[in-house]
């Protein structure tokens, strides 16, 4: 990403900016959520099915009419769309794109360090640093309410990932981008929040390599990927997608593509694995109807198993609300993006422009399944712990846009008083309203026979 005029200015400059941009955008009016006038969810999310899988269709509206949590996942092109008619103060950053509670997660890095990062790059695009800590906000609104938590507690919580978000910016606006770049996350809320997710009565711990294999069974002696319609369906088994007798070869012939975006040492390394089986499985609730992919590949001599997702790649929510298109393709946009804002990298991350599985060029990014990955799945956390969630994941992101966007600008901006994140409670309150009336409107239209639902997991 190269740097920009405003990037390499003066700091007194870069401040003067920030100082103008506060009076221009004061911080009060981050509390601004668009009316109902010309808003029309359900119409941005059918036009997305036009390219989808339509067999897949009804399980990505039967997930998302579930909760209005449930919903809130699958709706990151209407969050697009509302958050464009919100203030902007000009300082753009790599933006996650959807970066609500759901989409952070807990890793072991090498070593079984444990890591705390992004873990969803669908919809990264180059956009306003306010839009990915606004839907932050509200992701934390909708989750306390889905939990029951009193409104008390709620305020809270938004508060404390926006202070959150605030502070650490102070913090990168005094460091270097070499600090910048390789800064920890603070290890007491990193403690309480790992605690939550690796307690006694929790399941599948970092580090454990499981990979894909929640998608296998033994075979003929073989492990294979197994056949759980609709979520894992095998490639032999599908109409869908062209020839099913020659989709396997196809999908072989993407990651052929997918092989050559890798350095060589990572080429090397693919190349000690042949393609074993492959099998469709459907994402969550926003991704669902995407063609998703996971490719078990085995290491020739060993038979020892890894698992890649294919997952297609389509243009940013962001992209016609923040005027920016991405060079090389989706899937490039994709990778690059989660290469710029993640600290945790995959070494197996890539990607494959123009690759032909149902006879028409399809993007993909491709990336390592690991085992052991624990997302945010706020409904199971008390206020405390929903907090230090709260605050690790406002860390997270001004570690990402400090990496990627102007931190001394940003932070000048934010001010020494919560009057940005009380600001950004209010627009979160709001969002999770229309959230609620949103999801009314798509269970009326099930309801009404407007739109097709199916359950499924």
């Amino acid at each position: 990403m190269p740097l920009t005029e405003m990037d390499t200015a003066a700091p007194d400059v870069r401040t003067a900016r920030a100082r103008a941009a506060r009076i221009a955008v004061p911080a009060a009016r981050h509390a601004e959520f668009p009316g109902p006038a010309g808003r029309d969810p359900l119409a941005l999310l059918a036009g997305q099915d036009a390219d989808r899988v339509p067999e897949l269709l009804p399980l990505r509206y039967g997930r998302m009419a579930a909760s209005p949590l449930a919903y809130f996942h699958g709706a990151a092109l209407p969050a697009a769309a509302d958050l464009a008619t919100t203030p902007r103060t000009g300082f753009p950053v790599q933006a996650c794109g959807d970066a609500q509670l759901a989409n952070f997660g807990l890793f072991a890095a090498q070593g079984r360090r444990l890591v705390f990062d992004f873990a969803d790059f669908d919809e990264t695009l180059r956009a306003p640093w306010e839009w990915d800590v606004k839907r932050l906000a509200a992701s934390f609104e909708v989750t306390s309410r889905e939990t029951g938590h009193p409104p008390a507690q709620r305020r809270r919580t938004v508060v404390a990932a926006v202070e959150s978000y605030r502070l650490a910016m102070h913090d990168f606006a005094r460091r270097t981008s070499l600090e910048i770049f390789f800064a920890p996350a603070d290890a007491r809320t990193l403690r309480v929040v790992a605690a939550h997710h690796l307690g006694p009565a929790r399941s599948g711990v970092p580090g454990r390599d499981t990979g894909g294999r929640r998608f296998t069974e033994i075979r003929d002696g073989q492990l294979r990927l197994a056949t759980r319609p609709p979520v894992v369906v095998p490639a032999g088994h599908l109409a869908g997608d062209g020839d099913p007798a020659t989709l396997a070869d196809r999908l072989g012939a993407v990651l052929s593509r997918y092989r050559h975006t890798l350095g060589p040492a990572r080429r090397a390394l693919l190349d000690r694995y042949r393609l074993a089986d492959v099998a469709r499985t459907v994402p969550g609730p926003g991704g669902a109807g995407t063609r998703c992919w996971v490719a078990l590949l085995a290491r020739t001599g060993t038979g020892d198993p890894l698992f890649l997702q294919l997952k297609e790649a389509g243009p940013s929510v962001l992209q016609e609300y923040a005027g920016v298109a991405a060079a090389g393709g989706p899937g490039r946009r994709v990778v690059a993006g989660q290469r710029l804002i993640q600290a945790a990298g995959d070494v197996f991350l890539g990607w494959a422009h123009d690759a032909d599985v149902d006879g028409r060029p399809r993007d993909f990014h491709v990336r390592r399944l690991r085992g052991g990955r624990l997302t945010g799945d706020g409904t199971t956390m008390t206020p405390d712990v929903l907090r230090s969630h709260a605050r690790l994941c406002g860390w997270t992101l001004a570690r990402a846009h400090a990496r990627t966007g102007d931190a001394l600008a940003i932070a000048a901006y934010l001010g020494s008083g919560p009057a940005f994140a009380e600001a950004v409670r209010e627009f979160a309150v709001a969002c999770a309203d229309q959230n609620e009336r949103d999801h009314a409107a798509l269970r009326q239209a099930i309801r009404l026979g407007h739109v097709t639902a199916a359950s499924g997991s």
